[in-house]
């Protein structure tokens, strides 16, 4: 058995969902594909798929093995590449992960100059604010925002994460504005928080002075998007990135709090496993998010 094109037929299978689809796409005979999968099932030991006369779904160890097909045969390709004439033009699938909030912004920005710049690159965007396990997970690289610890992954700054303090207007129309951080202490708080920890603090500075406040009641929530809705829908005062808060500013919807005083901007990084080759396009994706940082206003390191 022919362990490489064994693993690149199970590869399609999954993707495609079917025997059908997946002799389409490599141009082979459907007896050939349903063939290879069961020699390499029956060579590993397990199933991979569950087969009915209706579709092909993939079992938990097929789940977990077609992870690690993927990263093989991105990884050949990789060497392939590295040492072609298509060296520079970064292809293949690549899997990211980048904060709900940032990932929106990014619909609406930049995107389809990635998109445009790297056509042959197959771009999968997780979106979330947890904590990705990229090695069980399958993927290439995340974004964060805030300081990171972890020794076993690098980490490049590309940015700086700033905030405003806000509100809406209905919900300054009802309970007007504080003159003075310490004033927040009587309206109602919209926070957030990442799962185990407790809600970040609100820092403020003016003139060398600097004050911090921890957040107490009102509500909290640990979804970036859901936490500018909170805030949009009235619900209290608020930090949102700049990026977020200029724009409803700009529709009328949003209004700034307590503008003399200023909050510290959070670091932004790219991080990827210190054990793993830094694949071409892994960076191509690395250099335009930081081209990207570079020029948008609120998002510059700083």
């Amino acid at each position: 058995m022919d362990k490489i094109k064994a693993l690149e037929t199970f590869v399609a299978v999954v993707d495609t969902g079917g025997f059908t689809r997946a002799a389409e796409l490599l141009s082979a005979p459907k007896a050939t594909i349903s063939t290879l999968v069961q020699e390499l099932e029956t060579q590993l030991g397990v199933r991979l798929l569950h087969r009915t006369t209706r579709k092909v779904t993939v079992t938990a160890d097929g789940a977990a093995y077609y992870e690690r097909c993927r990263r093989i045969l991105d990884d050949l390709r990789e060497a392939d590449e590295s040492v072609s004439s298509r060296q520079g033009l970064p292809s293949g699938r690549l899997r990211v992960d980048v904060p709900t909030s940032m990932a929106s912004f990014l619909m609406f920005t930049g995107m389809s100059d990635f998109l445009t710049r790297y056509p042959d690159i197959s771009l999968e965007m997780g979106c979330s604010d947890r904590v990705v396990n990229m090695v069980t997970e399958g993927v290439d690289c995340v974004i964060r925002v805030g300081d990171v610890s972890d020794p076993t992954l690098v980490a490049r700054r590309i940015g700086s994460m700033q905030f405003k303090t806000c509100a809406a207007r209905s919900y300054v129309d009802a309970h007007g504005l504080p003159g003075h951080p310490d004033d927040l202490r009587s309206h109602r708080w919209v926070n957030y928080f990442m799962p185990g920890r407790v809600a970040a603090t609100w820092d403020f500075a003016k003139d060398g002075q600097r004050i911090e406040l921890q957040p107490e009641g009102g509500l909290s929530v640990n979804d970036s998007n859901v936490y500018e809705d909170a805030v949009l829908a009235g619900l209290g005062i608020g930090q949102l990135p700049s990026f977020t808060f200029e724009c409803a500013c700009r529709a009328g919807v949003l209004v700034a709090v307590l503008p003399d005083w200023t909050t510290d901007p959070l670091p932004v990084y790219v991080l990827f496993p210190s054990n793993r080759h830094l694949s071409t396009k892994v960076q191509a994706f690395v250099e335009w998010m930081a081209e990207f940082f570079e020029k948008t206003p609120g998002l510059r390191r700083v």
